[in-house]
């Protein structure tokens, strides 16, 4: 009876040793997210989306954000709140591979990607980021932060956002608006 006793406690000590180390070998699983970007909206002057076929630039005067070198077009201002509250709320999640050579694969090669690049009021470069569309989860997208070799998925998928159509980003002048 003795015995029994001293086994079952020892049977339990094992499993309770066993599921200790499963939750410390789960906690390398976790993935951990962090801010992209290290400014805000009001240190931008002006920001370029660059894509394979095209280009646009939106770019404040005064205090207003306009579409440069258009004057057909006034800029959508929900279009323009939409981009930046979602820009600046992005976080980097997983680190998919820091190997140039499958920038391809994540769409995020010079070609491939799409480019966005923010200009400060010296019209200096903040910082340039490449965009890639993610193939397997379409609630995400990918990063790659200047020439910085890392790929990140991040937490949201913005590709609809980083468009370069005008009509996309302005809406024709109405007499009424004049």
């Amino acid at each position: 009876m003795k015995n029994r006793m001293y086994i079952s406690i020892g049977v339990l000590a094992v499993l309770i040793l066993f599921y200790i180390l499963n939750i410390n070998q789960q906690k390398n699983y976790q993935s951990t997210s962090s801010q992209i970007f290290d400014f805000n909206q009001t240190q931008v002057n002006s920001f370029l989306i660059k894509s394979e076929s095209a280009t646009i630039k939106i770019q404040r005067v005064d205090t207003s954000w306009t579409i440069a070198n258009n004057d057909s077009l006034v800029l959508k201002e929900n279009i323009l709140n939409t981009f930046f509250d979602k820009i600046f709320t992005l976080e980097s999640e997983t680190i998919m591979t820091k190997n140039l050579e499958k920038w391809s694969k994540y769409n995020i090669d010079d070609i491939l990607g799409t480019h966005l690049t923010f200009y400060d009021f010296n019209n200096d470069v903040i910082e340039t980021f490449v965009f890639g569309k993610s193939s397997s989860d379409f609630s995400r997208c990918y990063i790659r932060i200047g020439d910085k070799p890392e790929v990140y998925l991040v937490n949201q998928n913005i590709m609809f956002n980083l468009q370069t159509r005008l009509e996309y980003w302005g809406e024709k002048i109405t007499e009424e608006a004049l």
